[in-house]
């Protein structure tokens, strides 16, 4: 039987909904993005950021905050969103600094120099995973309390820099690191199982000595919010085995036209495109 608080689930559902109207919006104000897999991770992104991270957007940089590394770094708008959701910036900033020449704060991929609330820099695919594994380790060395999360896509898993991560992380029994990978089924040029099949992915993440926790449905917040209630207490210093949530997610969830779409990965939203996003958000509102 499920111990999660219905009543926050439709709040965080609520909360979906608004930083989907708001990413689209932000979009087709600044002329490209990655919607696809920016619209598949806002629910897990919500519940991490409203729920279930110890972070305070009055203090980005709070020394035991626990740290979030988006990997797949093409998808930081999502993350922008929701920090002006909190009331670190204002959408009208957001759009005047984004990749300007002179004043830029914002870019496709984030930069940690100019946003503090960015742990990483994002770019190339494939380095957030390392990053992440050696950030759990230093908190090991200095016993910090706080946990890191990083969160790659199910096409960035063909990077072998992830592999030889997951290794480590496996060897050294991080159990202050957590990682989640978006399977949203679909990368830049088609289906993932076409380009580069991962399957049986738990299968290898458990060979490599991790805990896998599946997410049946990632767009569905009581399973999101089930399977991040099952996160033990964050230990920097008691070996065990590090823990891989497979969140099974839609690309571009939540609009109809762009849904497990690969043109959709990256580009802009015309008008017309908007409003009729906006609806068929609105319409997909699970009920409950």
């Amino acid at each position: 039987m499920s111990t999660v608080e219905m009543k926050r689930v439709i709040e965080l559902e609520d909360k979906c909904l608004k930083i989907r109207k708001d990413l689209l919006n932000f979009i087709y104000r600044i002329g490209m993005g990655h919607l696809g897999g920016e619209l598949s991770i806002v629910e897990m992104a919500v519940a991490l950021y409203y729920e279930y991270m110890n972070y305070d957007p009055a203090d980005p940089k709070m020394e035991d905050r626990d740290r979030f590394v988006l990997s797949k770094g093409h998808c930081s708008e999502t993350l922008y969103t929701i920090f002006q959701d909190m009331g670190m910036y204002t959408m009208d900033y957001m759009v005047e600094h984004f990749e300007t020449l002179d004043t830029a704060k914002f870019g496709m991929h984030s930069n940690r120099k100019y946003v503090p609330a960015i742990e990483v820099s994002a770019g190339s695919l494939g380095h957030g995973l390392p990053v992440a594994v050696g950030m759990a380790l230093g908190a090991r060395a200095k016993k910090a309390p706080w946990r890191t999360i990083v969160m790659v896509g199910d096409g960035e898993m063909d990077e072998g820099t992830n592999w030889e991560a997951i290794m480590a992380a496996g060897h050294y029994q991080l159990g202050n690191l957590v990682a989640i990978v978006d399977k949203n089924q679909v990368q830049m040029t088609g289906p993932t199982a076409n380009v580069m099949n991962l399957d049986p992915l738990d299968k290898k993440l458990e060979a490599f000595g991790w805990e896998v926790i599946n997410v049946e449905d990632g767009n569905d917040m009581l399973q999101v919010c089930e399977a991040l209630e099952k996160l033990p207490k964050a230990d920097p210093v008691t070996p065990r085995k590090p823990i891989f949530i497979i969140s099974n997610t839609v690309k571009g969830k939540g609009v109809d036209f762009m849904e497990g779409n690969y043109k959709w990965h990256g580009g802009g939203i015309a008008k017309e495109q908007l409003e009729e996003a906006l609806a068929d958000v609105e319409k997909n509102r699970k009920v409950r």
